[in-house]
């Protein structure tokens, strides 16, 4: 699952434009903030995509031992068929080799499984990290831009989410 990324330099130019242009001092820390809101929402994207990967890597895992546990099935019904007619102690053998087989698998494609939900899960709560680290930052260029210090408050509220976001899922 790929991400759609928002561009975020239009807004920062149009902060430090507007923060250099004005006597406000405050215009400065609303370009600083945007800037630190940029490097958060860079990193979480990085760890984003990193968990996204690791989730489709384990998923094919998963699905190749599935293929696997499936071949031994074929291989344990032949044996089956095979057993009605004459059964002998070597095919027995075999059969329970391969019914025991399958189940190793059926083990290891399931903890594969579960490791793609969990690095998924980790990327969706990242992405929602990103987004509010961008939509934090395109608050920041509407309050330099319109000189209305009150949507600061909104500012810090989404990137305090974000935060929340970022370290639910590193410690979460």
């Amino acid at each position: 699952m790929e991400e759609i990324e928002v561009s975020t330099e239009t807004q920062m130019e149009e902060i430090h434009h507007h923060a250099e242009h004005s006597g406000e001092r405050w215009l400065l820390y609303c370009a600083l903030i945007s800037a630190f809101l940029a490097v958060g929402g860079a990193i979480t994207g990085l760890y984003a995509a990193h968990y996204a990967n690791e989730a489709m890597l384990e998923q094919m895992h998963a699905s190749d031992h599935w293929g696997y546990y499936q071949a031994k099935g074929i291989k344990a019904a032949i044996i089956e068929s095979r057993l009605e007619g004459t059964a002998t102690p070597a095919l027995q053998d075999k059969l329970d080799r391969y019914k025991k087989e399958q189940e190793e698998i059926k083990t290891e494609a399931t903890q594969e499984e579960t490791a793609s939900r969990y690095f998924m899960h980790q990327h969706e709560v990242l992405a929602r990290a990103i987004t509010a680290f961008q939509v934090s930052i395109a608050i920041t260029a509407i309050s330099a831009i319109t000189r209305r210090k009150h949507f600061l408050i909104l500012t810090f509220i989404l990137a305090t989410l974000g935060c929340i976001f970022s370290a639910q899922a590193f410690f979460g």
